[in-house]
């Protein structure tokens, strides 16, 4: 169900405050019908951060809604969202995010990698305060997750891995054999693209004249 949304509403977003005070308006509104209820929205943002839109996705229980992906990221493709923030609320007023809270965004996080839509942030809100995601790290430590990462990205991702380090070997190498030849620090950083700390730290025995 869309949200009708004034022009004033659709402001550029710049942080968490931004969004909850519409949101604060929204729960109001919305908590007249169903104020016992758990409700789960999806905001869509345009390249420049602009609100889109604002999509109530599911009603739940008082602890619990169920969302799922297809619903969120077709309904942003639709709208040409490059971006979207997650919602929902908390009847009882606690802002302490849930396992499953954190289970929902992080499996949206990894399809929004897949779909090239990015989830910003998932704010838990009441009608007196809100929590963020992203304000407080949890966004962050969900991004490190693998447990909704698809094998082959994992694949993917350890091979870019093996290649970095493989090229970073090469590198210091390369720069122990320029150190042992007495070649200046800057010089071999600047050959290599270590920086100066490491170059520093590379121990190396002069090569004999």
């Amino acid at each position: 169900m869309n949200v009708q949304l004034s022009e004033a509403d659709k402001i550029k977003i710049l942080n968490s405050d931004d969004i909850y005070s519409i949101m604060q308006r929204v729960l109001l509104r919305e908590n007249k019908i169903d104020q016992d209820r758990e409700h789960f929205w999806v905001i869509g943002l345009a390249n420049n951060n602009r609100l889109l839109f604002v999509e109530l996705i599911s009603k739940g229980t008082i602890n619990k809604t169920l969302v799922e992906p297809m619903e969120v990221f077709s309904l942003a493709l639709q709208k040409r969202a490059v971006r979207i923030m997650l919602v929902h609320n908390h009847p009882s007023g606690e802002l302490k995010p849930s396992a499953s809270d954190k289970d929902i965004t992080d499996r949206l996080i990894q399809v929004g990698i897949i779909v090239e839509t990015q989830v910003l942030d998932h704010l838990i809100i009441s009608d007196k305060s809100y929590l963020s995601f992203e304000d407080t790290g949890i966004l962050d430590e969900l991004k490190k997750s693998t447990k909704y990462v698809p094998n082959y990205v994992l694949e993917q991702r350890i091979k870019k891995e093996a290649a970095e380090i493989a090229k970073q070997k090469e590198k210091i190498e390369i720069a122990k054999r320029l150190k042992r030849k007495g070649v200046d620090e800057e010089t071999i950083s600047q050959s290599t693209g270590l920086s100066l700390e490491e170059v520093k730290k590379l121990k190396v025995k002069k090569a004999l004249s």
